[in-house]
């Protein structure tokens, strides 16, 4: 019997490319489809990436205090949010922040800084770290996350070791007016290109639930395919209150699917990231998304908390998949910042860890309601999530 989605899945082995029509079908699929437009997705993302799960972590290097009105971010000028507020971490706690995700199974690191852009002193401090880092881990990828770049900075950056520079187109282009005033949507395509064109593998994504159409959406996950990222990071959107987005909730969790499967139809081979806020949107479809997505950020993400990071881990594993580069016990525990094991039954989130308690189910926020302020990590005297 004639199945859309999965001869549209046949389409793309064989080399098609996705039209608007088509992804419209697949955002506008029925309920009773999903599993079908999930399973024909899986058919892609088992294609390009087998049973493996790509394990990233975040290190806020620099949190708030940034001079950008982007009206989505906890982070903005003028944000009323109640966040960790600091300077520049020492690179010697940037190195140790990392580490601890890197013992947990991350292959990647992402070292964020908030702020338009970097001058020229942040570049070389962020580059001093990435070489600490390297020389403890060499195996590990660096991305570096650090705004609108200038010219010659992402070329000082590749020197220093970093491999991926990673700048969210976030919306379309008709609709980044609406969203922040201070840069341009061109600001955000230039800083990609400038990192494309040093050599960096170029990571460029998304952030969904803000009021975008349909046809918008489809709009930036095309530029994104034209931009040929290497790895597009799909956020879903946190309404931190005291920020202007604040109650904005328009997702559902099958429609979060949706998105997911669209993206991977529309760039096959491309490492497609859940990540903020896939725990209070995707929700219980968490493990259904990794059908379709290869990759996710382990533990918490800049300012607000994730599920723990065993969560994480466990998910991986119990539906299947495995982490990419890592042994077999990566599933059975996390660590700390010694490296030392941890027990499972003690885990960050719990009372008997001294880190405070987010809630009553494992460190994921409660409800669809809430986001969680990040009071661990990086910027605090606690153990990070992992």
């Amino acid at each position: 019997m004639f199945n859309y989605f999965q001869d549209l899945a046949d389409r793309q082995l064989a080399g098609g490319t996705l039209t608007r029509e088509e992804a419209l079908a697949v955002l506008h699929s029925t309920d009773d489809q999903l599993l079908d437009v999930v399973a024909a997705a899986g058919r892609l993302r088992r294609a390009h990436f087998a049973n493996t799960v790509k394990v990233n972590y975040l290190v806020n290097l620099k949190s708030g205090l940034c001079p950008e009105d982007c009206t989505y971010c906890s982070q903005r000028l003028g944000s009323a949010a109640q966040i960790l507020k600091y300077t520049w971490l020492k690179p010697e706690e940037a190195v140790q922040q990392a580490a601890t995700g890197i013992r947990a199974g991350a292959s990647r690191v992402c070292l964020v800084a908030s702020g338009k852009g970097p001058t020229d002193r942040d570049v070389d401090r962020v580059a001093s770290m990435v070489e600490g880092l390297k020389d403890e881990h060499p195996q590990v990828e660096v991305c570096a996350c650090l705004g609108i770049l200038k010219d010659g900075q992402a070329s000082k950056l590749k020197d220093a070791g970093v491999d991926a520079y990673n700048h969210n187109l976030n919306t379309s282009e008709s609709n980044y007016a609406d969203i922040c005033t201070t840069h341009e949507y061109s600001d955000r395509v230039r800083t990609v290109e400038h990192a494309k064109d040093a050599g960096l593998s170029p990571c460029s994504g998304l952030i969904v639930g803000m009021g975008e159409t349909d046809d918008e959406l489809i709009d930036a996950v095309f530029a994104l395919r034209e931009l040929d990222s290497d790895s597009i990071p799909v956020n879903f959107l946190m309404p931190f209150e005291g920020t202007p987005l604040e109650g904005t909730w328009l997702l559902t969790p099958a429609h979060c699917l949706r998105i997911l499967t669209m993206i991977r139809f529309a760039c096959p081979a491309t490492e497609l990231r859940m990540a903020g806020g896939r725990e209070m949107h995707l929700r219980s479809l968490q493990p259904l998304a990794l059908q379709v997505a290869n990759s996710l950020f382990l533990g918490d993400y800049l300012t607000s908390e994730g599920q723990e990071a065993k969560a994480d881990l466990d998910m991986i594993a119990d539906n299947g998949f495995v982490v990419l580069g890592a042994g077999p016990d990566s599933s059975t525990g996390s660590t700390d910042c010694t490296g030392s094991a941890v027990s499972s039954a003690v885990s960050p989130g719990s009372a008997a860890s001294g880190t405070p308690q987010t809630n009553n189910d494992g460190g994921a926020p409660a409800s669809a309601g809430q986001v969680t302020i990040r009071r661990r990590g990086a910027g605090t005297e606690l153990a990070p999530n992992v």
